[in-house]
């Protein structure tokens, strides 16, 4: 356990109903003692008049629980205080808690880096936590509540249970390699070794297909492209529903990359507006402009042409659109996914149905765990490996493969691990938390 305590505002910001001060650390129980005069019974909401360590002025009156460690959140001694939520309340107590010796402000993450650092909870958890503290849907939140739930940590521990016997079963017969038990020509692993591995890899292969966390996170991602005046901006505000695009009938208005992050029936978008792709005429500015543009299309989800019909770009999910259908100069097209106008409405609702039905398709379901990038990296290694030791007919090199399979587990879910990267991810949660 750490040796000093830590406090802070762990409910939203003021003025608020109630306001959730908490404190985490050995001297969690003489602070509350300092401001309420005793200790309440364990895990029993009390009654109690806060007042000035120093001063004995009476900072509120309201309730406090006394939480000792270690069946706490942070694994910890931890108090309390539940505040009328006036700032000025917050901040008093707040003041009183400084002058405590022992006692100073958390950083940012601080009180799940504590619960993490003291075995409450793993490192895939922690993640899981950190993407339900900033999600906005319905999806977001599912997938989040089933990692944060430990989905993904139940997982690895019995793959870990599983790597374990195979270990166990190959360090058996390593023990009597030197023996004569083995005849010439027979396998000196042990029997169904290889079939162990290979149903385990087969596993984690199920998990490694599934939709990934970052479309999710960030929002599917859809690139409007096409030339100059092919109506990507026009149909970017309808879809955002907001002009955050300016639309003018000059050639090169939109010259940087514009994004809006929305929700479409609970399904995270980000819808991304460039600038219009033409190879004479552009200047400096509308130049760069356009290979930012070009950058988009390559890493977008799905990409909505409303260019000439066959020059998408082909390195993306391309849906040809036939847009401006209220014009009667716009060029036609033989066979687009969809036809509209964002000017007047026709086929936009048509549009967003099919958008929301491409992208719940690529997301992960509704309550399913999703690997992000860290975890799909180190699962790949565990089934790489897995993979290997299924065709080695060296004992020795297979035990070698199990060991680092082991070892991408335990740095999945935080056994082992950087400092660095504990220290990116924990600097995503508020101070409270």
């Amino acid at each position: 356990m750490s040796a000093d305590t830590i406090f802070a505002l762990g409910s939203g910001q003021p003025p608020a109903g109630i306001a959730v001060i908490r404190i985490s650390g050995p001297h969690a129980g003489p602070a509350l003692h300092a401001l309420a005069g005793r200790l309440p019974r364990p895990r029993h909401a009390a009654v109690a008049t806060l007042r000035h360590p120093a001063s004995h002025e009476e900072l509120d009156r309201t309730l406090v629980l006394w939480l000792p460690g270690p069946a706490t959140a942070t694994g910890e001694d931890t108090a309390e205080l539940h505040l009328h939520g006036g700032r000025a309340v917050i901040a008093a107590v707040e003041a009183a808690l400084a002058t405590l010796p022992g006692l100073r402000r958390a950083q940012p993450g601080e009180f799940t880096r504590r619960a993490f650092a003291n075995g409450r909870i793993d490192l895939a958890e922690a993640e899981g936590l950190a993407d339900l503290l900033s999600a906005e849907t319905e999806l977001q939140r599912r997938s989040a509540q089933a990692m944060a739930g430990g989905a993904l940590s139940r997982a690895v521990n019995t793959w870990r249970e599983m790597l374990l016997a195979l270990s166990a079963r190959l360090e058996a017969t390593l023990d009597f390699s030197d023996e004569d038990d083995v005849g010439e020509g027979e396998s000196a692993l042990p029997p169904g070794f290889a079939a162990g591995c290979t149903t385990l890899a087969a596993q984690l292969h199920e998990w490694l297909a599934r939709p990934r966390a970052e479309p999710l996170r960030e929002g599917f991602r859809v690139v409007l492209a096409g030339p100059p005046n092919a109506g990507k901006s026009t149909l970017f505000n309808a879809l955002v529903e907001a002009e955050a695009a300016i639309t003018a009938a000059e050639p090169g208005t939109t010259r940087d990359v514009i994004t809006r992050t929305v929700a479409l029936d609970g399904v995270p978008f980000t819808f991304v507006d460039t600038a219009g792709l033409r190879e004479e005429g552009a200047g400096a500015v509308e130049a760069i402009g356009i290979e930012r543009a070009r950058a988009e299309a390559v890493a977008a989800d799905l990409v909505l042409w409303l260019g000439p019909e066959g020059q998408g770009p082909s390195s993306a999910t391309l849906w040809e659109i036939e847009a401006q259908v209220d014009r009667a100069d716009a060029p036609p097209k033989a066979a687009p996914m969809h036809r509209l106008s964002a000017q007047t409405g026709k086929g936009l609702a048509t549009l967003r149905t099919a958008l929301v039905t491409h992208a719940r398709a690529a997301l992960p379901k509704p309550g399913e765990a999703a690997l992000n990038q860290r975890q799909h990296v180190l699962l790949s290694d565990v089934a790489t490996v897995l993979d290997h030791a299924a065709r080695e007919p060296d004992p020795l090199l297979a035990a070698e493969n199990l060991r680092l399979a082991r070892r991408a587990l335990d740095t999945l879910v935080g056994r082992t691990g950087t400092e660095d990267m504990l220290d990116a991810l924990f600097g995503r949660f508020c101070i409270g938390k």
